[in-house]
């Protein structure tokens, strides 16, 4: 079984936004920081759950069951009623929905944010790496 944790981060509402996905399967962490659209907080929720879905695909685990965590209501009730008519969700909810058709098993789930906090890490690390890139700013990265 994969256990995911996923959040995002938003400066402004609209703003840039960071996204943290940290994907624990066999007794590994795998840490993702991931730029995600200028957009609401609702929106970023949503991209990084897609680019969530896109990585595990590029990995090869859509057959495995997997368990997806997230800390927002809003993408969790969405996936879970399989509808939305909030015209800013809609291209995200159908990209996520094809991808959801390739899983054997996947279920999301919501949690708290303070079970969330290593994606909500990992989430303000990517908003701040991509502020500091529009600042001009370059910051050392010692991380592979």
């Amino acid at each position: 079984m994969i256990k995911v944790y996923m959040d995002a981060s938003t400066k402004g509402n609209p703003g840039p936004s960071g996204g943290g996905i940290l994907i624990v399967h066999e007794n590994r962490q795998e840490q993702l920081k991931v730029p995600l659209s200028e957009g609401s907080n609702h929106q970023a929720e949503f991209e990084v759950f897609l680019k969530t879905l896109k990585i595990l695909k590029e990995k090869g685990l859509t057959k495995e069951t997997i368990l997806c965590y997230s800390d927002s209501k809003v993408l969790v009730s969405t996936i879970d009623k399989d509808h939305t008519s909030n015209q800013n969700f809609i291209s995200y909810f159908q990209a996520i929905q094809t991808l959801l058709s390739e899983f054997t098993l996947l279920i999301l789930q919501w949690i708290p944010e303070s079970k969330n906090k290593g994606a909500d890490h990992l989430a303000r690390q990517a908003l701040q790496a991509l502020l500091d890139k529009e600042a001009g700013t370059e910051v050392f990265n010692s991380e592979k």
